[in-house]
């Protein structure tokens, strides 16, 4: 049976809790992640050796195995998940600032093989000081108009069935856009390609709720709860393209950048005031 490699010059992997250099072979040809998408996966932010926001990430995390009906065994935790991707960081030497993907699979075989006992891989990059800050240049972005989202029970998750993700960043690419908005089955925005939306009007945050197919992220969830603690109005609501063109500002969240404002979407131009307060305010004192 062939092997799939995991390559990563100079980097370490962790597999099931085994550290090993990442340049090893550790899928097989018929693994279930592989061939049917049948995985989930975090991708985790670790500034100074500490994961940002590591009890959000984590109650994601096993809340979506739980979903997905996975057998967890009893030593994977997520005290000794954060062991050893901090482990794996420093072996890697990037404990300052790096990118940490959290990967888990059901194994190997057909859809009606084998078992429910999750495996797991640990990778993790050195990032640029590029995602500490608020970017300088806003965003130019899009919209995808080859796929619709589901709104089912699924598609908060982050799965590895990103097909739709996928090829929204390519058509990205190709249109020389920053990225794009995913639409959901009622023709309404869900999400962006590696991003939550969040648009202002008239000092009014607005994000489109779970039940519009977008991805549960971590840093939406953060500002969710800061800014309702905190003076800002905000509301999870559905959004549609006219509300991204009658928006005063625009912006996208994910766990690694925090934020990143949104310039031009198709005519539109936006400003960035209010954005800049909230990362400031929201983003910036998680990395102290």
């Amino acid at each position: 049976m062939a092997f799939l490699l995991y390559f990563h010059p100079m980097n370490y992997i962790c597999v099931d809790g085994k550290i090993m250099p990442g340049d090893q072979p550790v899928l097989m040809a018929d693994n279930k992640s592989y061939r049917y998408g049948d995985g989930l996966f975090e991708t985790m932010k670790v500034v100074r050796g500490k994961i940002l926001l590591e009890v959000y990430h984590f109650e994601r995390f096993f809340e979506g195995l739980k979903l997905m009906q996975f057998e967890i065994p009893a030593l994977v935790t997520a005290e000794k998940l954060t062991q050893q991707i901090l482990s794996v960081c420093d072996k890697s030497d990037c404990t300052e600032l790096a990118r940490v993907r959290l990967s888990v699979f059901r194994g190997n075989g057909g859809i009606y093989e084998g078992n429910n006992t999750l495996h797991y891989i640990i990778e993790c990059w050195p990032a640029e000081n590029t995602v500490n800050t608020l970017n300088e240049n806003g965003l130019i972005i899009g919209v995808y108009p080859d796929a619709r989202k589901s709104c089912d029970k699924f598609s908060n998750l982050k799965s590895a069935n990103y097909l739709p993700y996928v090829m929204a960043a390519r058509h990205a690419k190709h249109q020389k856009l920053n990225d794009c908005l995913i639409v959901n089955t009622n023709d309404r925005i869900a999400d962006a390609t590696i991003a939550n939306v969040f648009l202002i009007k008239n000092d009014k945050l607005t994000t489109p709720p779970l039940s519009e197919g977008c991805v549960n992220g971590i840093m939406r969830r953060h500002l969710l709860k800061e800014c309702s603690a905190s003076q800002y109005e905000i509301q999870e609501k559905a959004v549609t393209q006219k509300d991204i063109e009658e928006a005063d500002e625009i912006f996208l969240t994910n766990s690694m950048y925090g934020i990143r404002w949104v310039k031009q979407f198709e005519n539109k131009i936006y400003t960035n005031s209010k954005t800049k307060e909230i990362y400031k305010r929201f983003v910036e004192p998680l990395r102290s």
